[in-house]
């Protein structure tokens, strides 16, 4: 009933979906987080709002491709309200960019993220496989080396401390390179991949973060009337959201053929396309790479 695709996003300027600007003295404008992991996400809803606004800008003076795909909202036309055939999950981090002194970048993931990405169509790893891959980095990362009896290991030291990992064997390292598609390598380098714990990621993830302080000035004067922090996750961040599309009526989707990831004239994203998610565009945020993938059956 369902076809299954799956979305990707890298983050081309910090990216900021939660709290908007407040007018209250020392408002932090905090980011959507996912409760187990505490690592930032894009909900559905901003998704699904960011590709139905982008179909409706080449769509008819009807909207008849927009309200087939994304549906008829309700008090607009009380009498033709339909459900949107795509439905879009929450976007998840896959591999999130962190400063590490010596080492400038490395990408760090845990496997409750991993395993998402997974069942979301990335790559076809056994959740067996990922829990296997914590505390593991990748063959050729650079770091102080760590050399005991039974094994060669490697130190990566952080903002808050440091980890000491192990570096991957063969069968390892193709895992890890599998969930960086080839499209995204020139951005994110496969030799600096890093997988801790569930429990340690929320910490790292903290560290990453873009923060950016902000004011508000009086009308009639310069000076701060109001003092804003804002978060958001970096540039260079991977995410993933899983997107399933109801479709079955040959006559319907003869009718409508177009694509509901119409995006700038590319009908089905699958090349990579530049969009905006989250707020606070007017500062530089939210712009990200994206594509649209179908699940390997």
């Amino acid at each position: 009933m369902y076809e299954r695709r799956y979305g990707l996003i890298r983050t081309l300027a910090p990216l900021h979906v939660g709290a908007s600007a407040g007018e209250e003295a020392g408002n932090l404008n905090l980011i959507f987080r996912d409760a187990y992991t505490q690592t930032g996400i894009i909900p559905g809803s901003s998704l699904r709002g960011r590709f139905r606004a982008e179909m409706r800008r080449v769509d008819d003076e009807n909207r008849s491709v927009s309200k087939y795909w994304y549906g008829s909202e309700a008090g607009a036309d009380t009498d033709d309200i339909s459900e949107a055939r795509v439905k879009f999950e929450y976007a998840s981090i896959v591999w999130l960019p962190v400063f590490c002194p010596g080492q400038p970048v490395v990408w760090v993931s845990c496997p409750r993220l991993l395993r998402r990405a997974a069942n979301s169509g990335l790559c076809t790893v056994s959740a067996k496989q990922i829990e296997a891959l914590v505390n593991t980095c990748s063959q050729r990362i650079s770091g102080a080396d760590v050399r005991t009896e039974s094994e060669k290991q490697v130190k990566l030291f952080f903002n808050l401390g440091f980890l000491i990992l192990n570096r991957a064997d063969d069968e390892q390292q193709n895992i890890l390179s599998s969930f960086v598609p080839s499209s995204f390598r020139d951005e994110i380098n496969i030799s600096q991949l890093v997988v801790v714990d569930d429990a340690s990621m929320g910490a790292i993830h903290d560290m990453a973060l873009y923060r950016q302080s902000r004011v508000k000035l009086k009308d009639s004067e310069k000076t701060v009337e109001n003092f804003f922090n804002v978060e958001a996750l970096p540039e260079g961040c991977m995410m993933i959201f899983p997107i399933a599309i109801n479709n079955h009526r040959a006559s319907d989707q003869k009718q409508h053929s177009q694509s509901p990831f119409d995006v700038q004239g590319n009908t089905e994203a699958r090349s990579g396309v530049e969009v905006y998610f989250g707020g606070l565009e007017s500062i530089g945020f939210g712009r990200c790479f994206t594509m649209i993938n179908e699940v390997e059956k």
